[in-house]
């Protein structure tokens, strides 16, 4: 996708040189398509050489997100974004219906359910949702910086 698109709208904040790196896919809003999602992110991720852990973090998220857009929406169809740009990796995930109060976190518990968003968050240097611009459904995305610059609890974008 283009910049500016509905996942991802603005990367207006590149410095000159910096090299931008755009892989978007959809997939039907089934269970099984949150294996689909990790295998064609892992292969994308692979092709960029951004490293083994970088890659299970990366994995790890889009399987959250897709997971989530699958169960908790009442969406057909689930579109993921992959953006890298510098040294961040944002994952962004769309789906087609919203929940009214969008993604929360849950408090810990024994169920294995409801960690989701923990684990997105644990894992992420930021993270966050809004709707999508169309009101085509809601947008949850994910950052990872990666290499020798790693984000400062200060410096979440918007």
């Amino acid at each position: 996708m283009a910049p500016g698109s509905a996942l991802i709208p603005r990367l207006a904040d590149l410095s000159p040189g910096t090299e931008a790196l755009r892989y978007c896919f959809a997939l039907p809003a089934h269970p099984e398509s949150v294996a689909g999602a990790r295998e064609l992110t892992r292969t994308r991720l692979d092709a960029w050489r951004l490293g083994r852990d970088l890659g299970d973090a990366a994995v790890l998220i889009v399987s959250e997100l897709v997971t989530n857009a699958v169960v908790h929406t009442a969406s057909t169809r689930v579109v993921c974004e992959l953006s890298r740009f510098g040294r961040r990796l944002r994952i962004a995930v769309q789906d087609q219906g919203h929940q009214p109060c969008g993604p929360r976190l849950r408090p810990s518990s024994d169920d294995e359910h409801g960690r989701g968003l923990l684990l997105v968050e644990a894992m992420s240097s930021a993270w966050g949702s809004h709707d999508a611009q169309d009101a085509s459904g809601r947008i949850v995305w994910a950052e990872l910086a990666h290499g020798a610059e790693q984000l400062s609890g200060t410096d979440r974008p918007c």
